[in-house]
């Protein structure tokens, strides 16, 4: 399968943004998805074309995209203005 790491990587950001929303008691899935899914594609750019750790043919992106995935959650809830 060519696509496979790309596929997980998506399915990932989904399923921490989707863990993030339980974990916290929200409702806001849209929120938490769209902050995992931009941070995920700002941790591929990071490693692939920033620092170079990494190329598109390996799974080392893809655990660079979850984990700026899981930070920008955690910074999402912490720093979340509340009402």
């Amino acid at each position: 399968m060519q696509y496979a790491d790309i596929v997980i990587a998506v399915l990932g950001a989904f399923v921490l943004a989707w863990t993030a929303d339980l974990l916290t008691g929200r409702r806001g899935l849209f929120a938490t998805s769209l902050v995992s899914g931009v941070a995920a594609v700002a941790g591929w750019f990071l490693a692939v074309r920033v620092f170079g750790v990494s190329t598109m043919d390996g799974w080392t992106w893809v655990a660079w995209s979850l984990a700026a995935s899981a930070i920008a959650l955690a910074t999402f809830f912490l720093f979340r203005t509340k009402r």
